[in-house]
């Protein structure tokens, strides 16, 4: 270890370390000691050095100079703020910031810029100093020296595309020009600033315009020439094609920058540009669209350059979609879709406008709804929200656009009609569509409404009325009003039971019984039998309860029950009058007491029953073996040896049907044997369904057919049962009583089928009530299957057909013969030989209609003329039965071929037996009435206008097929109808006919009115054929069948009567009146010729009952005077006419309901007619506003009349609308004068709004006033006079005013002002603030 040595050796005292900061780190204040920024060298002495036992723990740590976290100094700011002078303060401090900051800037020195100066300069040098303008080398302060002087405009233009001169130099030499231009006019008073811009903004558009028009179409080439001479477009060569574009895009350059920099006015280009797109052509299109797309953002800010816009390029899109040229065109056709698109969503209002949606709604939708596709990423949800939201507001945007332009032109104006009052008629139309036809359970009348107490007791109540009132025609009416209630109540019902419900039995009670008791309609005595007919079967199936009706009364202290009372009461009538079924002896003495006291031992109505019986026994012979009764020609005879029975009331009627007759016919019919007694029973059948008919005991009439049809076993008794079961075939479907006859006809076929009888009415009469619903399956295969076996029998087919001959002397012999069988005897000798061919019974009718021609002439007597016509019509019945499908189709079918050429050359005789036997065909079955109306008369009557002159024959041809039709159409109780032997026959017809009110038949017998109206006014034909057939034509209007054939088909009677062509291009004064006369008896009961231009009652108008027909009649008014109007000859005549209607129309229509349906009555006139509507009711509008003030009291009620006016001129000119065609003109006049007082009453209504604190009522007469103003703004043509332009300027500075009023301050009004601004934009539209 080595040894220690002393190495101390002397301290060297070190300089003491001051922390300093680097050189390039500036102090925070260039004066104050505030240190450096993020420069904190330790000290001696600093908080981090003491050691206490929180630092040696914890660690240092500073304290927080406030709390941070719950620490706001807005309390103190506030409390600074609310000083007095802290505002004051803050103010000067900012004041002197900015002073101090001001000293400190640099000065700018004074400018050395001097403009340069114009010199001439010869070609050369102009040319050399263009040169060095388009050099970019040479800098501008060189050629800022001086500038040329020479060239303006275009020249200057060309100049600097000829010199190639970039852009930003070519503007800088245009600034100094520009500035050089308007030194010398900067100190003269007039100086305006702008004027320069709109100047060059002149010559830049001017410049492409003249660029622009050297594109053209390509013309057609002409004869002899080449394409290539005969057109030279600037495109079509590749030279002139590269310096135009050149040209052109060097200009677009030169726009934009002119256009950003402010060197053209922007609106003067911008009103440039959006009125090039309208007239530009086709191939100017495709640039004037992509220069609109540049600019398309500042035509957003400009609410009249968008209008404009979107009708250019909505003109221009339509241009393109017709053009042959499309397919080149795509490209501009989608960027102006993509330009609507981009004013859809930035400016919608820019498409309000209905000219335009009239003319383009269809292009509008389509171009403004399209398929915005995904782009980009198919995952990004952001990118489909947001085209989803796209779609939804284009969606809403396009609808408020549509519902805008649609008020505006008034299209599909909202009804405002009494929903009660529609409803009624609805369902009016409904129950008379009730035919033969109807499945009744499957009528839908109540269910809509069976939530609705009120609803249903209003239902109830119009379907009561409708079954008893005489303005609706039909027996069937109260029978299908039962059968309804039935079938609600037992719904009504078992829906209650399932439900837990009240029944609805005691709320039907008190429905009836209360319309009973206040319809006037029930108490009218002329009512009596329907109601009670309706009350009868409302109590035979327990809808209406007769015990609870009469204690009501009683309790009430009903007055006037007693038939010893003065004053009778209405319900002393119901009471005697309702038939009871199912009765106990307490409700019968109930009644008893209630009608004839307490002390009646023998009623008046035991008395009545007891004559009734007594005049029965003595009318049915063949039922009480009484002796034989006298032989009847019309129900009128029958009548009048039954008086008792006649003015007997329906309680005492039905009583004795339920009670004695039908008993003893139920008793006595299973107990006939002999034909005798059979024949008998029959004809005493007829005559009680004839009681019964009379009666309107339809229930009665059924149980009495069923009990005979059950013990029918000849062929009498079955064609009497079918034929009554087919003549009441209407009543049976409201009685819901066809499954049970359809029914009882299977059993009946069954049975007669077992006897190897067969039957071809009551097969057919099974197939039709079948209707393929009711009868099983299997058993209507089998009776189809007989009926094909049934046929086949009756024509076999085989290989030997005989032939047979044009003429059978046997046929032409049967007159001559006394045998009386000798008919069915020939008929049968002709089935058996020519069974197999398919005409011979055609031969045979032609046979018998030659024997006819030549024997009429050898008979001279009536009788004997008769006597042949039974004899051959009981040969061609016989024929009738052995044919598979009847005479009728073979008769039918001859009538169509050889009856045009054959019957007008008829003579008289022998259409007196013709006619007599074709009347007996009818009768008997063989022919049906339809056969005869299509087959001869209506063509008989079709042939009067190709007659050149009118002989016996073609006399004696219209006589027969008048009286054929009147004969097979109209009954006559007073004499019966003509050619019959008895009321059999009569009761056959009324069976017959009933086809003919159904369709397909009724549309032609109504088609053929018209044609009868013109013949009875055709001057060849003689008087008296001429009266004879206006006398049939008022008997057929009036036929209660034919009435309710009608109301049942009433569009059949408008197209009969507008679509005839016998009432076009006729005299006015004479079949015009004629016309609307027959149409007003087919729809009215009125029997005199009234005058035809009188306005109907209002309870008629109104009427549920009569609505429809009013309608179809005032529509064929009103186009019977538009066609009148057509003609020089009438027109004045029918304008005084239309006049006098117009006029009343408008002054007799008070109600919204009114006002509802005469506009729907004259909708679809000429448009004359219409024009004369919308005259007559404007000048009646401008009448009553006239003296109205706007400050009165009275004013709100004036306008309302005036609300109801203006409906009826909406709906007259909503087909005009619908079909999207433009409004006739109005007469100036009207049109100006109406303008006139509108402008007046907008402009001091406007006054009295803004001048004092508007209230409701001014709000709602403005609404009404602006709609008024759009009405007649949808009139407005081009060809304004000076006086309407006038007019018009003030009634936009009226509407402007009321629209910054609603759109501004406290006013602002959601409902007023986009109603009021949509005003103004439709006054804009037009001409008028041109």
């Amino acid at each position: 270890m080595p040894d220690k040595k002393n190495d101390k050796q002397p301290v060297v005292n070190l300089p003491i370390y001051h922390p300093e900061p680097p050189p390039w780190l500036p102090p925070i204040h260039g004066e104050g000691d505030l240190g450096y920024p993020g420069f904190q060298p330790p000290r001696p002495g600093q908080d981090e050095d003491v050691m206490s036992a929180t630092n040696i723990k914890n660690g240092y740590m500073l304290p927080q100079p406030v709390a941070v976290e719950t620490f706001s100094a807005q309390a103190m700011i506030n409390g600074k703020l609310k000083l007095g002078d802290t505002l004051s303060q803050l103010e000067e401090l900012m004041n002197e910031v900015f002073t101090r900051k001001t000293e400190q800037l640099p000065s700018i020195p004074s400018s050395s810029f001097h403009l340069p100066t114009r010199v001439t300069l010869n070609d050369a040098k102009r040319q050399a100093w263009f040169a060095d303008l388009a050099n970019p080398e040479v800098p501008l302060h060189k050629l800022g020296k001086s500038v040329p002087h020479g060239a303006k405009g275009h020249d200057l233009l060309d100049q600097l595309h000829d010199n190639t001169v970039a852009i930003p130099r070519a503007v800088w030499f245009l600034r100094v020009f520009g500035a050089n231009e308007t030194a010398g006019l900067r100190n003269k008073p007039s100086y305006n600033p702008t004027q320069y811009s709109l100047e060059w903004a002149n010559v830049v558009t001017s410049y492409l315009k003249k660029q622009l028009d050297v594109i053209l179409l390509p013309t057609a080439p002409r004869p002899g020439l080449t394409y290539k001479h005969t057109f030279r477009g600037v495109l079509s060569d590749e030279d002139s094609k590269m310096r135009w574009v050149s040209r052109f895009s060097y200009s677009l350059k030169l726009l934009r920058t002119f256009y950003h920099e402010g060197l053209v006015d922007r609106k003067s280009f911008l009103v440039w540009l959006t009125l090039q797109m309208k007239t530009c052509s086709l191939a100017q299109a495709g640039f004037v669209t992509r220069l609109v797309d540049e600019y398309l953002d500042d035509i957003f800010n400009i609410l009249a350059l968008a209008k404009l816009l979107v009708e250019a390029s909505l003109h221009k899109l339509s241009e393109i979609s017709t053009t042959s040229a499309h397919e080149t065109l795509i490209n501009t056709e989608a960027l102006l879709k993509a330009v609507l698109q981009r004013l859809f969503l930035a400016i919608p209002d820019a498409y309000i406008s209905p000219r335009l949606w009239i003319q383009h709604s269809s292009l509008i939708e389509s171009t403004l709804t399209p398929d915005f596709a995904q782009r980009g990423n198919i995952l990004d949800r952001y990118l489909d929200k947001n085209l989803r939201e796209l779609r939804e507001t284009g969606r809403r945007t396009l609808a408020d656009i549509r519902r805008r332009n649609e008020a505006l032109s008034f299209r599909d104006p909202p009804a405002r009609v009494s929903a009660k009052l529609s409803a009624a008629v609805s369902n009016v139309k409904l129950l008379n569509s009730i035919s033969s036809d109807t499945d009744i359970s499957s009528l839908s009348l109540f269910e809509q409404d069976n939530r609705d107490s009120m609803a249903l007791a209003e239902k109830l109540d119009m379907l009561l009325t409708w079954s008893v009132t005489p303005l609706q025609y039909g027996d069937h009416r109260p029978i299908a009003a039962v059968t309804l209630i039935r079938n609600w109540r037992d719904k009504a019902c078992e829906r209650a039971t399932r439900r837990g419900h009240t029944s609805p039995e005691n709320f039907l009670q008190d429905q009836l019984f209360a319309w009973l008791d206040n319809s006037e309609v029930a108490g009218e005595l002329g009512n009596i039998r329907s109601v009670a007919l309706l009350y009868g079967r409302l109590v035979k199936y327990d809808l209406f309860s007769y015990p609870n009706y009469i204690q009501r009364l009683v309790a009430r202290g009903e007055t006037g029950l007693a038939c010893s009372e003065t004053h009778l009461s209405r319900h002393h009538h119901f009471l005697r009058w309702i038939p009871l079924f199912n009765s106990t002896p307490s409700l019968i003495n109930q009644r008893k007491l209630a009608l004839h006291g307490v002390y009646a031992r023998e009623t008046p109505e035991d008395i009545v029953e007891r004559d009734i019986r007594k005049e029965l026994r003595l009318l049915l012979p063949g039922l009480f073996s009484g002796p034989c009764s006298s032989t009847w020609t019309s129900t009128a005879d029958l009548l009048s040896e039954c008086k008792t029975f006649v003015t007997a009331s329906r309680h005492e009627q039905v009583r004795t049907f339920k009670q004695w007759l039908l008993p003893t016919f139920e008793n006595v019919v299973p107990g006939v044997k002999t034909d005798e007694q059979r024949s008998d029973l029959v004809k005493s059948y007829k005559i009680s369904v004839e009681l019964m008919d009379y009666a309107k005991c339809f229930s009665s009439i059924l149980d009495l057919t069923l009990c005979m049809l059950r013990n029918a076993f000849d062929i009498d008794t079955m064609v009497s049962v079918v034929d009554v079961l087919h003549r009441y075939a209407a009543i049976w479907p409201c009685m819901d009583a066809i499954p049970a006859i359809v029914s009882a006809l299977d059993i009946a076929y069954q049975h007669w089928k077992a006897r190897g009888l067969q039957s071809r009415p009551l097969l057919g009469l099974l197939v039709e009530f079948d209707n393929g619903r009711h009868l099983a399956e299997g058993s209507r295969n089998q009776i189809m299957s007989d009926i094909t076996a049934f046929m086949t029998a009756l024509r076999p087919v085989g290989d030997h057909v005989a032939v047979v001959p044009d003429i059978l002397p046997e046929i032409m012999n049967l007159h001559e013969t006394s045998d009386l069988n000798a008919p069915s005897t020939i008929a049968d000798g002709l089935w058996i030989k020519y069974r197999m061919s398919s005409n011979w019974a055609t031969k045979a009718w032609s046979n018998t209609l030659t024997s006819f021609q030549r024997i009429s002439s050898t008979i001279s007597d009536s009788e004997a003329r008769s006597a042949v016509a039974l004899r051959y019509s009981n040969f061609l019945w016989r024929i009738d039965q052995h044919l598979p499908n009847g005479l009728d189709e073979c008769i039918l079918q001859w009538f169509n071929e050889s009856g045009p050429s054959q019957l007008p050359t008829l003579n008289p005789e022998t259409w007196g037996i013709l006619e007599r036997m074709l009347f007996h065909l009818v009768v008997q079955g063989a022919l049906k009435t339809t056969t005869i109306l299509h087959g001869l008369v209506y063509p008989a009557w079709n042939s009067v206008s190709t007659f050149t002159s009118i002989g016996p024959p073609q006399l004696a041809y219209l006589n027969a097929v008048n009286n054929l039709c009147k004969e097979l159409l109209l009954q006559d109780d007073q004499s019966g109808i003509a050619g019959t032997q008895h009321l059999f026959d009569m009761q056959r017809i009324r069976t017959r006919r009933q086809a003919v009110y159904y369709e397909p038949h009724f549309s032609k017998l109504a088609g053929n009115i018209p044609l009868l109206i013109y013949l009875e006014n055709l001057e060849k034909l003689p008087a008296d054929l001429r009266s004879n057939m206006s006398c049939l034509r008022r008997r057929i209007c009036q036929d209660p069948g034919f009435r309710q054939g009608a109301y049942r088909n009433l569009d059949v009677i408008r197209e009969a009567f507008e679509a005839s062509p016998y009432l076009m291009g006729t005299c006015y004064d004479n079949l015009r009146k004629e016309a609307i006369s027959g149409l007003k008896l087919i729809l009215w009961d009125a029997v005199d010729d009234v005058q035809s231009d009188d306005w109907p009652e209002v309870s008629s108008l109104l009427s549920p009952w009569k609505l429809a027909a009013t309608t179809i009649l005032l529509q064929f008014q009103i186009k019977q005077v538009g066609r009148a109007l057509s003609e020089e000859t009438t027109h004045e005549a029918a304008s005084n006419a239309l006049d006098k209607l117009t006029v009343m129309l408008f002054h007799h229509t008070k109600t919204s309901e009114e006002a509802y349906f005469v506009g729907e009555m004259t909708r679809g006139a000429e448009p004359t007619v219409a024009m004369k509507f919308v005259k007559t009711g404007l000048s009646c509008i401008k009448d009553v506003l006239k003296d109205a003030q706007v400050d009165g009291v009275g004013f709100a009620k004036t306008l309302n009349r005036v609300g109801e006016l203006l409906r009826i001129l909406i709906h007259v000119t909503t087909p005009f609308r619908e079909h999207s065609t433009p409004l006739p003109s109005l007469d100036p006049i009207v049109h100006e004068q109406f303008m006139r007082i509108l402008n007046t009453k907008i402009t001091e209504l406007g006054a009295l709004i803004t001048h004092n604190k508007p209230s409701d009522e001014h709000k709602t007469n403005l609404i009404l006033l602006a709609r008024l103003l759009q009405f007649i703004l949808n009139f407005r043509d081009n060809s304004s006079s000076l006086v309407m332009k006038e007019v018009g300027q003030s009634i936009s500075n009226a509407t402007f005013r009321l629209v910054i009023h609603y759109g501004s301050g406290e006013n602002i009004d959601e409902t007023v002002y986009p109603l009021l601004f949509d005003t103004l934009m439709f006054i804009y539209d037009g001409s008028y603030s041109s």
